[in-house]
This record gives structure tokens, sequence and C-alpha cells, in this order.
């Protein structure tokens, strides 16, 4: 049902899903322990999360759905539902990739297309969803959002194929590449967006902070 003061998604027929760790001390964005103990990388972490959901809940492009892990229970998730709609899903799988793939193909026995993102690209917005879902709803088969480490900020598939995601070195700079290779192999047309930086590293931290 979509509340009174809402509008209609621009995209009813896709959705947004939205990869959550628990922001767990020791556990949830562990590359930035150096620069944030374990406890500052945590919240840092619920706090790019819930900026994501955010932004993307106001924008009204597709329905959002978080993918979390490692159960649904974590205070932040119940938050992400209660405040702002998102649906709850469990990720599973033994890697990345097979939880990706699983969640994007229960989505799309329901829907038309889907996006897959992380929490942590500050700089993904709206205008980025929507040329994803604009591309898939013209009938390409993926879309790409090439991250400039290497990796990739979004992926979006109105058709899955689990070579796309099997494996890759996960968190390493030939992410995208590999990708490529997979889509060229499985002969699908796919567009790209600009590269995007997401924030992973202390560098990444510094380079936050000079958008305040």
């Amino acid at each position: 049902m979509i509340p009174a003061d809402r509008s209609p998604p621009q995209f009813p027929a896709a959705r947004i899903l939205i990869f959550a760790k628990a922001p767990e001390p020791g556990l949830a964005k562990t590359r930035l322990i150096p620069a944030l103990g374990a406890e500052g990388a945590a919240e840092f972490h619920a706090q790019l999360l819930e900026s994501t959901v955010r932004r993307f809940a106001a924008a009204g492009i597709a329905p959002l759905q978080c993918w979390c892990t490692p159960d649904l229970q974590h205070p932040l998730f119940q938050h992400l539902a209660l405040e702002y709609g998102v649906e709850l899903a469990l990720q599973r799988g033994a890697d990345l990739g097979e939880r990706m793939c699983r969640a994007a193909s229960e989505a799309l026995t329901e829907v038309d297309a889907v996006v897959l993102v992380g929490g942590d690209c500050p700089i993904l917005g709206p205008e980025h969803l929507a040329q994803t879902l604009t591309w898939l709803g013209q009938g390409e088969d993926a879309v790409l959002g090439p991250a400039e480490d290497g990796g990739y900020v979004l992926l979006g598939l109105n058709r899955v194929d689990s070579r796309v995601f099997s494996d890759i070195p996960w968190g390493g700079d030939r992410v995208a590449a590999l990708t490529r290779q997979r889509l060229r192999q499985l002969d699908w047309h796919w567009q790209e967006l600009l590269p995007l930086w997401d924030l992973d590293r202390p560098d990444d931290l510094r380079r936050y902070q000079g958008l305040a």
C-alpha cells in the first residue's frame, strides 16, 4: 500500500536491492578500522547505510528491499523497515556472489528488473538508478556501474545467470573486468554508467569528508 502522502514509484515493476551487513564492531567496514577504530567503523557503516536508504526512499524510483546479513533482527534493520518502509530479506549463500545471485533470482520471479547496490557509495544517486532502469526497460540485459577501484557499485539485471556471480574474487580490483567478461561470454547486451567511488579505505574516508 502506498501512503497517501507519497506518489507511486517511477518504476513500480522493479526493485532496488540494497545489500547490508549488520553494523557489528570488528565485522563492518573492517578496512576503516585503522582510521576509525572498530566501534567507529561500525557506526560509520550504519550511517552510510541509513543515508543510502533515506536518499533512495525519498526519490521514489522503485520499491526498496534490504538484503541483510547475518539476520533481520538488528535494530538498524528494524528501524529502516519501520522508518522508510523497506522490505527486509535474508541473504543466503556461501559468498557474496551466491547471495546476490539468489536475491536477484528471487526478486525477478515477481518483478521485471532489479538493481543491486551496496550502502557505501555516497555519490550513487537516484539519477543513476533511473538511468539503469530506463536502459533495462529498453531491452538491455544488464547495466554495470563500475567503481574506480575495479569493483562495481551497481548491477542492474532483467535476467539472471549464475555465471555472472561465480568465481569472482570479491573485494579485489578485477570484479568489474571479470563481470564484463562473463557478460560477453553470455552474449548479453549491457550499458555502463560512468565510474564512481565507494567508501572502503581511509583514503576514501578523506574524500568523503571533503564532500561536506
